[in-house]
């Protein structure tokens, strides 16, 4: 049954599964093992941020894709979730419900349809051309949405009202409030999220993946078109950020530039795959956690010079994992 749900990719390390455990139960129990508004934030954001970084490891880890354009597929699931809720309201059949579904479907499509844009015109150059050419896309996306303000809101962003069912007011048991639901809402998608990817990556579609990521003269040599995997590979990338993005919308009521679009966002998300362990997907759990909780506690603990710390962190996690923690577990 276990390796049936995690598609035949077990931690195959003892203190691996033991962490891997910890995140999956600490999360399940956070709203009531952890009480306080910041702490249950916390935890969303986590959920969020796994899923983002997962996301990011099929291009980076998998398919050797360096691509900068993920905060923007990041940011079109939020603004889509948004837009709509704004638009439509949330006093309409199902309290808001069919604006949430309109601007997931409406941000999944624009998602992809510019992953298979960028992927036609920009996956045939090099790989520091291609990041190039991402980079400059995410940047003029960031822009535009800072500039059309009659409906992305400009630099203020927008604010907006959740579904009757999510907001705080809302009761279904007594300490099980909207905001709670709300939570395991954003875990379950993304605990599916994450399940669905870990699957692909371990069919023989991410074995191709796999194998352009490591020669891809070779894999277009015995046949495999490696324009149209890598282009695949970015459009389910994609969707999955969105997805994510639509969580964030969803937890947080409100959007800006800065929250969902920001490139230090996509440095986030590469340290997140970097210190976990590329190539992986359980790497990017524990990346997602260690740097959400660093950004929210190690301030309190160290005081301004957190960035400080922070970076000599990541060095040292580089120095002594270079195949990422999760990597250096499974060698163990």
């Amino acid at each position: 049954m276990l390796r049936s749900i995690l598609s035949d990719d077990l931690p195959r390390s003892r203190w691996l599964t033991v962490v891997l455990l910890l995140i999956l139960i600490g999360l399940a129990v956070a709203p009531f093992a952890f009480p306080g508004a910041k702490s249950l934030n916390v935890a969303a954001k986590i959920c969020v941020f796994i899923v983002l970084a997962a996301s990011f490891d099929l291009l980076l880890g998998y398919t050797g894709i360096v691509s900068f354009a993920h905060t923007m597929f990041f940011g079109i699931g939020a603004y889509g979730v948004a837009i709509a809720l704004t638009r439509m309201g949330t006093n309409g059949w199902g309290g808001g419900w069919e604006a949430v579904a309109v601007g997931v479907v409406c941000a999944l499509a624009l998602a992809i349809l510019l992953a298979v844009l960028i992927g036609l015109f920009s996956l045939r150059v090099r790989t520091i051309f291609f990041a190039m050419i991402t980079l400059a896309v995410a940047s003029a996306f960031a822009v535009l949405a800072s500039q059309l303000s009659d409906i992305t809101g400009g630099e203020d962003g927008l604010n907006y009202r959740l579904p009757t069912a999510l907001r705080p007011a809302f009761r279904l048991l007594e300490g099980v409030n909207g905001r709670v639901l709300d939570y395991y809402l954003v875990y379950a998608v993304s605990l599916a999220v994450v399940l669905a990817l870990l699957r692909i990556v371990n069919s023989p579609f991410g074995s191709v993946l796999m194998a352009i990521r490591e020669n891809p003269f070779r894999a277009e040599a015995i046949g495999y078109r490696t324009v149209v995997y890598r282009t695949l590979a970015s459009c389910i990338a994609a969707a999955a950020a969105a997805l994510a993005g639509a969580l964030l919308a969803l937890w947080s009521s409100s959007v800006t530039p800065d929250t969902s679009l920001s490139f230090d966002i996509m440095v986030d998300i590469l340290l997140m795959v970097v210190i976990g362990g590329m190539g992986t997907m359980y790497g990017a759990a524990i990346g997602a956690v260690l740097l959400v909780l660093a950004q929210n506690y190690l301030q309190n603990l160290v005081g301004d010079r957190w960035l400080l710390w922070l970076g000599v962190a990541f060095i040292l996690c580089v120095y002594f994992f270079p195949t990422g923690i999760v990597g250096r577990l499974r060698r163990k």
